[in-house]
């Protein structure tokens, strides 16, 4: 997914440029079997780290590699930038058949936090995303578009009007979906999984903070991940001890459509509007597209309702920092925390 495009700037998670991974210095402990191989690259316009435990080091720089070819995949198949990836195909001739299972899979996904969040999250956002971009690029307006013209896009925002049948997609003519509220968990997953097939018992993949973490360190405490301070000092909201779960944060930090605008970068695809309901939401879930998806629902939803959703969901919390710095957990959120 290509996020250097202003429309998709304005899209809905920039997860985890706000989490911090805590395993530092891990390797300058004495542990003569297991030991932690770890490699960042640029994927997806953002910085992803795969991690692994492992007694052999030629052997973790493979399924290293075999992981990060399979976020490049992804990236590839779910980048709406690139003319010849069968989401773009769609977009222009709203259908595509014979689709890559994989993609079906995600859209499919995708209805259900539709579902889940009332239409608080929604991947046929992109118009509503396309319209506010036209404003502020340049030749643009600089102003935020009429009520008009937000009622008349928003005509072509509905999840429920995207079909899938077998492996064949379709939609209303003028509608245009994003994936990028979920490709960089999926892609986070996939990893994940590819890590698995080949052995890997213990590590993490994260994704501009989208991070799902399996096992434990050599030592065999659990992953820590901290959640930034809303002030960006080096101390930490809340440290998480984490263990064969997701971590994804939506947040609104300092991400916006233009210096100018001073609007959040997540819009409200039933309202067509910037959401400005919190500052941030953490949500621990079992994968990574899950804690993805459902982090944006929450800061689009807001306390009450997000809080509410999340509390009717099985193996899932979540942390919410509201606009005046108030911080609210789930009911089990604190299991995870350290004491």
């Amino acid at each position: 997914m290509r996020y250097k495009t202003v429309a998709i700037v304005l899209i809905a998670v920039f997860t985890g440029l706000l989490m911090i991974n805590y395993v530092q210095d891990l390797n300058s402990q004495s542990f003569p079997e297991q030991q932690i191989y770890s490699q960042t690259r640029s994927l997806m316009d953002t910085t992803v780290t795969i991690t692994v435990v492992s007694s052999n080091e030629t052997s973790a720089t493979e399924t290293i590699d075999n992981a990060f070819e399979k976020i490049k995949y992804v990236d590839e198949l779910m980048n709406n930038y690139d003319n010849n990836s069968e989401i773009s195909i769609l977009n222009k001739e709203d259908e595509v058949t014979n689709a890559d299972p994989e993609l079906v899979n995600v859209i499919n996904r995708s209805k259900y936090y539709s579902e889940k969040s009332n239409g608080a999250f929604d991947i046929s956002i992109q118009p509503i995303l396309d319209l506010w971009a036209s404003k502020y690029a340049p030749g643009g307006t600089n102003q935020p578009p009429t009520p008009d013209e937000i009622n008349e896009t928003l005509k072509l925002v509905n999840y429920s009007a995207i079909i899938v049948e077998g492996n064949n997609v379709s939609m209303k003519e003028g509608m245009k979906i994003t994936l990028g509220g979920v490709a960089k968990g999926y892609a986070v997953d996939a990893a994940i999984e590819s890590l698995k097939s080949d052995g890997i018992t213990s590590g993490f993949v994260n994704a501009g903070g989208d991070g799902r973490y399996i096992g434990t360190k050599p030592d065999g405490t659990q992953w820590r991940v901290g959640l930034q301070n809303p002030d960006k000092s080096e101390d930490a909201v809340t440290i998480m001890n984490i263990q064969d779960v997701a971590v994804a944060t939506s947040g609104n930090y300092e991400r916006y459509f233009s210096d100018e605008a001073k609007v959040s970068h997540i819009a409200d695809p039933r309202t067509g509007y910037p959401s400005s309901n919190m500052i941030s939401s953490t949500v621990i879930g079992g994968t990574a597209m899950d804690a993805d998806a459902l982090a944006t629902s929450v800061f689009i939803l807001g306390e009450k309702d997000g809080l509410a959703m999340i509390e009717k969901l099985d193996g899932v919390e979540c942390l919410i920092i509201t606009n005046d710095k108030e911080i609210i957990k789930s009911s089990g959120f604190s299991t995870y925390e350290s004491n």
